[in-house]
């Protein structure tokens, strides 16, 4: 039985900056889904857009198909226009794609300013085959250039890695807040998220970012076999 009224119907993204060229992507990602897929999908608005695109493709040609969110908002999206949401406990995607804020010449990507970093760099990892969603804004000569690294920590662990951090040379080093509500944001594991701006990110930073006790994962995506898909 449904949910008579489900406040989840309600559910509005908001205002989405340069929303025609990421429809076009969206359409793009839309057109690969076959019926039957498991479809790993990332956070951002551009995934959103995508998804949007792809549940009217689900109700005009009644296919299947099943979605790992990364996170609440996209799985809160998924129930409101009615794709079934799976999990890695119990499906592999077939394909993933994901959303970036920074993609490099060498297809490096700092990803994370939605918090979700450790979900989507999991679900990445899972999926053998993955397509980056992404505007044109997105390119960058290098990595750092617009946006600091973002670094889920342990809360219990935060002063200590706020001191491990400084080994690496930051040029800042911010708990990053909410705008929302009082105090930081807090991600979908119930950490913190730590900005760290670098004049230029260290070679190996991935690693060393991860080899921190009390550091969950970084937003840095280095090396990765990925895809860029974008309007162009």
């Amino acid at each position: 039985m449904k949910w008579k009224d489900n406040i989840i119907d309600s559910f509005v993204w908001g205002e989405i900056a340069r929303r025609e060229e990421k429809e076009r992507v969206a359409r793009l990602i839309a057109a690969m889904v076959k019926d039957g897929d498991v479809v790993g999908i990332g956070s951002g608005s551009t995934s959103y857009l995508a998804l949007l695109t792809i549940a009217g493709r689900v109700k005009r040609e009644g296919l299947f198909v099943r979605a790992i969110p990364t996170s609440l908002e996209i799985t809160m999206a998924c129930a409101g226009l009615g794709i079934p949401v799976t999990n890695l406990e119990e499906n592999r995607p077939d394909w993933t794609f994901d959303g970036a804020d920074e993609i490099d010449p060498d297809l490096n990507l700092i990803k994370g300013r939605g918090g979700a970093m450790f979900r989507e760099k999991l679900l990445i990892n899972s999926s053998p085959k993955t397509y980056i969603i992404a505007d044109s804004s997105k390119r960058v000569a290098r990595l750092g250039e617009k946006f600091p690294v973002p670094v889920e920590v342990f809360p219990q662990a935060l002063t200590y890695v706020g001191q491990a951090l400084k080994e690496l040379a930051p040029t800042d080093i911010r708990l990053r807040m909410a705008e929302g509500k009082d105090g930081p944001i807090i991600t979908e594991n119930g950490n913190l998220i730590v900005d760290v701006w670098f004049d230029g990110i260290p070679e190996g930073a991935e690693v060393a970012l991860k080899s921190i006790t009390g550091v969950i994962e970084s937003g840095l995506f280095t090396g990765y076999a990925v895809e860029i898909v974008d309007a162009g």
